[in-house]
């Protein structure tokens, strides 16, 4: 008698990766997974922290799956359960909880459950989590483009940001798995490889052997079968001359760059705590601009950051301006218990964070 499973995932490419290795594991444990409208035996919850809303909804679709099946065996995993364990545990009505680091046990933790056998917890404090745990996939369900998640965690600690808590700190996948995977990949017939992960620009940094993100994009570029590398989000300081000669000269690199900003507000920046100034930031465009002049930049902006003036504002719609993004994502920010940010005064009224994020966006 097979048992059905289904997938709801919040969040971000990473959380989509992790619940396509999961649905790999299941489906060679032999259950049967179905698409997320369905009425299954088992549901797992891939939640989201990132805001205050991502963790609401996160707690909102477990309870929707119990009401969808009573009987159902409800998981909750993920980012929003690292964070806050005892809100779900008491809030919702999942039966298994598991943070950020045991996804690869899912089949296990799930067999056992079945069999009565009790566990409710897996989450492990996340301070000494020296290895990356290896989740792999090698058919990816969208057939041209597959992502690969080269790292996890995140060691920046924005004032604003909840996720090194909730991922721990870097944690870089061996090259050696990566390349292979990616042979995989090719030989499986993509075309098209994204590089994903929390905070890719790190890659390599907690390593010995000096071997960073563009060594591996390098690598990447030899292999037989693909045709495009592209990359996931990255940090304005990733990009050097010594960067952008090497990316640049490769035959298979995307022409885009995210570029990650927040705010053009120096001020604003260093209240963020994000390590550049928007002098840097700008070098950073002109050197792509240099070796890849139709290069496309994106980029994130969070406006009514606490302590946020007009003025300040004012400079991020002049920066913004300047640079001549090809798209801006606008978020309002969205205040996390436990960041530091949450504790900074003044905090900006919602009227006024809706006001400049219309601004932004119709520039």
């Amino acid at each position: 008698n097979e048992h059905t499973v289904s997938f709801i995932t919040l969040g971000c490419k990473v959380n989509q990766f992790e619940t396509e290795a999961m649905t790999e594991i299941l489906e060679r444990d032999g259950f049967k997974v179905l698409p997320s409208n369905e009425v299954s035996d088992i549901y797992i919850i891939n939640t989201c922290a990132v805001t205050k809303e991502s963790e609401r909804k996160s707690r909102q679709f477990i309870n929707k799956a119990k009401r969808i099946n009573p009987k159902a065996i409800v998981v909750a995993v993920g980012c929003s359960v690292q964070l806050n364990s005892e809100k779900i545990n008491k809030e919702t009505q999942a039966d298994i909880i598991i943070g950020t680091k045991h996804k690869g046990n899912i089949g296990k933790l799930i067999k056992d459950k079945l069999n009565n056998i009790n566990i409710d917890y897996e989450i492990d404090e996340l301070h000494g989590r020296e290895n990356f745990e290896e989740l792999q996939i090698s058919t990816v369900h969208d057939k041209t483009r597959a992502n690969i998640k080269i790292q996890d965690g995140c060691s920046q600690f924005c004032s604003y940001c909840i996720i090194p808590y909730v991922r721990g700190p870097i944690r870089s996948r061996n090259h050696d798995d990566i390349i292979k995977e990616a042979e995989r990949i090719a030989e499986n017939g993509y075309k098209e490889i994204v590089l994903n992960g929390i905070h890719i620009s790190s890659y390599g940094k907690e390593l010995k052997e000096k071997y960073y993100l563009i060594d591996l994009i390098e690598d990447i570029n030899k292999i037989k079968g693909i045709e495009r590398i592209r990359l996931g989000s990255i940090e304005p300081n990733l990009i050097n001359e010594d960067f952008m000669k090497r990316y640049s000269a490769l035959n298979k690199t995307c022409d885009h760059f995210h570029l990650s900003l927040q705010s053009g507000s120096d001020s604003v920046l260093k209240r963020m705590n994000r390590r550049y100034t928007t002098e840097e930031y700008k070098k950073n465009v002109k050197l792509i601009r240099k070796f890849m002049p139709e290069a496309g930049i994106t980029t994130d902006i969070i406006v009514g950051f606490p302590g946020e003036t007009d003025e300040e504002f004012n400079k991020t719609v002049e920066f913004v301006k300047e640079i001549k993004f090809s798209r801006i994502h606008v978020f309002k920010y969205s205040k996390r218990e436990g960041t530091k940010a949450s504790e900074m005064k003044p905090q900006v009224i919602e009227q006024v964070k809706s006001h400049r994020s219309k601004v932004l966006i119709e520039q």
